[in-house]
């Protein structure tokens, strides 16, 4: 069995510097990632304090980039953005203000393109099947279901 290496406060700061540099992290992600470096408690705390004050760590900055990320790149709706960053532990108040990072025109755009994109590819000749297919496939996208229906509606 190999032996963990143990890391001095320094050194697992100098870690955690690194994760957060490469790419935005939540709170969730550093503890994760002190836990499986083995550090005590009090080491955490000191390490997550540095990271704060050195701005290496900030969740109102992590949030927004997770929006924008999820939104431009994987095109998820609202929802699913929202239930994600819940699971990351994210407040409510930062929930809210990286929400704003999505403008509301692109959104609903967004949102025709890939209902658009998908009901080419549904092969199902019945129209209420293939509608109910497409909703269940923006749904799971994360978008919510009054905007849905207003697209689907229009392209079926």
């Amino acid at each position: 069995m190999k032996k963990q290496k143990s890391y001095t406060v320094d050194e697992a700061t100098k870690v955690l510097e690194h994760f957060c540099a490469y790419q935005e992290r939540c709170h969730k992600e550093v503890e994760q990632k002190l836990y499986d470096l083995q550090m005590i408690p009090e080491a955490k705390e000191k390490i997550i304090l540095h990271l704060l004050q050195h701005n290496f760590l900030n969740e109102e900055r992590f949030a927004k980039a997770f929006v924008r990320g999820k939104f431009s790149i994987k095109k998820w709706g609202k929802i699913k953005i929202v239930n994600e960053l819940k699971f990351k532990n994210i407040s409510s108040y930062n929930i809210k203000t990286a929400l704003k990072e999505i403008n509301e025109e692109e959104y609903f755009s967004t949102l025709q393109k890939i209902a658009k994109k998908k009901m080419s590819l549904i092969r199902e000749p019945n129209a209420f099947k293939k509608k109910n297919k497409l909703v269940t496939f923006l749904i799971s996208k994360g978008y919510e279901s009054e905007l849905i229906y207003k697209i689907v509606n229009t392209l079926i």
